[in-house]
């Protein structure tokens, strides 16, 4: 008997191993058609269109190249999230999923969006093409379509649903097991936070219009927030397929993969949003203060004040 067992051993052991090295092999980089194609024509377009745009513009060159920074940064940070390691990683570990999402969301989303790509990238292109697009996104559905999906309330109820819905587990665990889920996950995950930084940023002007961001933000931040913290105190993990793998990346168990996960959700992007909306109710409050000094020197003008 302890002959069959140390033969079962002997035979067993390089298959274990190999197994084990396996499981702790490092993520690697991920060159897919789906991300790299994407990323690389995006890039392209917005600087083809830059650089058209500052022979174009004299005057308007310190903004163009800021733009393009916070573009170019923006484009490096989601290039990072679902190239670099990170993204293979994400598929044995929630927290490197979380965290994958979390950049996409809270830094490429507002950095892209803060630099205006549309009208830049539209440069790119020949000027009958261009003068073609600029007509059709004038028109009355797509100005329509457009007007509504950037207003603050909608793109708010938009971002909310995206986060909760995607993190069901019917529909995460859909996103895990399936490529084109998965891909399904991401663009809407980035188109969705476009629209919201934009309409956060560009939605609405005047004093009213950054007072209302900066309650759509305050809300975004308890919603996620609150999924967050469900996560960090749920008493089992929420996804099978991450449970059933066991010990993750780090050594953590599913329990505590999930909770550090959570803990991402509620706590960064929870700041995150509170502080552009402490940013927003600082330019509230001055586009307020402006407002009144031009009010007191027009009255101040006025023969029936004396």
């Amino acid at each position: 008997m302890k002959h069959a067992m140390l033969s079962v051993l002997i035979v067993a052991g390089p298959a274990l191993a190999h197994s084990e090295a396996a499981e702790s092999q490092s993520p690697g980089w991920s060159f897919e058609p789906w991300a790299l194609v994407p990323l690389a024509l995006s890039l392209a377009l917005y600087l083809i269109g830059c650089v058209r745009l500052t022979r174009r513009a004299d005057n308007s060159r310190p903004a163009i190249r800021r733009n393009a920074m916070m573009f170019v940064l923006g484009w490096l940070v989601l290039a990072g999230a679902t190239v670099s390691p990170l993204h293979e990683g994400g598929e044995r570990s929630f927290t490197l999923h979380m965290l994958e999402h979390e950049l996409i969301m809270l830094l490429a989303a507002p950095l892209m969006a803060l630099s205006r790509p549309l009208g830049v990238m539209i440069w790119a292109l020949p000027a009958p093409t261009r003068i073609g697009i600029s007509r059709w996104a004038r028109g009355g559905l797509v100005h329509w379509l457009w007007r509504h999906a950037t207003e603050p309330l909608t793109a708010t109820i938009v971002q909310i649903a995206v986060i909760w819905l995607w993190h069901a587990p019917a529909l995460f665990e859909l996103a895990l097991r399936h490529e084109g889920w998965h891909i399904a996950q991401h663009l809407c995950f980035l188109i969705s936070s476009l629209l919201f930084w934009w309409a956060m940023l560009f939605g609405r002007e005047g004093a009213i219009g950054y007072g209302f961001a900066a309650l759509c933000l305050f809300v975004t931040s308890l919603a996620e927030g609150g999924l967050g913290a469900l996560m960090t105190f749920a008493i089992s993990p929420w996804y099978a397929d991450y449970a059933a793998m066991g010990m993750g990346l780090f050594g953590m168990t599913p329990q505590q993969d999930q909770e550090l996960a959570g803990l991402l959700m509620w706590i960064p992007g929870g700041m995150i949003h509170a502080a552009a909306a402490l940013a927003l109710l600082m330019r509230w409050l001055g586009a307020g203060e402006r407002h009144g000094l031009r009010f007191h020197s027009h009255d101040s003008k006025d023969p029936s004040a004396i």
